[in-house]
């Protein structure tokens, strides 16, 4: 837990003094909405019927962003190593940046993500579900991401190539955290696509954090 908490406060500390990062992520988010807003219209009826689905693509290219040098930095300065070989568990390291990264631009998204949906005039009846499918999604984006982060490790356009390798396993999450929004605002039951959800974050917590925690040791070697 001392490795956890050491690497945990390193990179939050690092993601407050460079908090250039966070406020890119948000603004590709209120970006890229907006002009999903211009491109069908300033019809409200349009506008609010792709509200979630624009809300959820936005807010998933906007958390894939800043996957790239989620270890990147660290291995090119070659304090992963040193991290390594100070005997933190490969798991724990990536446990604890996943979350760092998670409470830095996750959280950042659920706070910027009711005046994106405002913007695309989403209906009063939504934003609960909005929040709620992004708290159990986000984190799934993250520990994905991870894995993704951890295997383009070291290669050259590692950021074309991590695109490319997440946003397919990327699509379930897309699909039931839209689902989500849309059940609500029709007025339906939210209860299959939030156990979904859910069930896609108890698995990704169970094998995600191994998988990078091994195409990190095979980077490093």
């Amino acid at each position: 837990m001392n490795g956890f908490n050491a690497i945990l406060r390193r990179d939050l500390t690092l993601a407050i003094r460079n908090q250039g990062e966070v406020m890119m992520v948000i603004a590709f988010f209120a970006i890229a909405a907006t002009l999903f807003a211009f491109g069908v219209g300033p019809e409200a009826n349009v506008q609010s019927r792709i509200a979630s689905g624009v809300v959820w693509t936005t807010a998933l290219l906007a958390a894939l962003l800043s996957l790239e040098r989620l270890f990147a930095v660290d291995y090119d300065d070659g304090t992963l190593d040193q991290l390594l070989l100070s005997g933190v568990e490969p798991v724990v390291l990536v446990l604890a940046k996943t979350l760092a990264h998670w409470l830095t631009t996750g959280v950042a998204l659920l706070i910027a993500a009711p005046a994106v949906a405002l913007g695309l005039q989403l209906p009063a009846t939504g934003y609960g579900a909005l929040m709620i499918s992004l708290l159990l999604g986000t984190p799934i984006l993250s520990l994905l991401g991870a894995v993704g982060a951890a295997i383009v490790l070291g290669a050259r356009r590692g950021g074309v190539l991590l695109s490319l390798l997440l946003l397919p396993l990327y699509i379930p999450v897309l699909i039931f955290g839209a689902a989500a929004v849309e059940g609500a605002v029709l007025g339906m039951t939210t209860t299959a696509p939030y156990a979904v959800l859910g069930g896609l974050l108890i698995l990704a917590l169970t094998l995600c954090p191994w998988a990078a925690a091994t195409a990190l040791k095979h980077a490093v070697e």
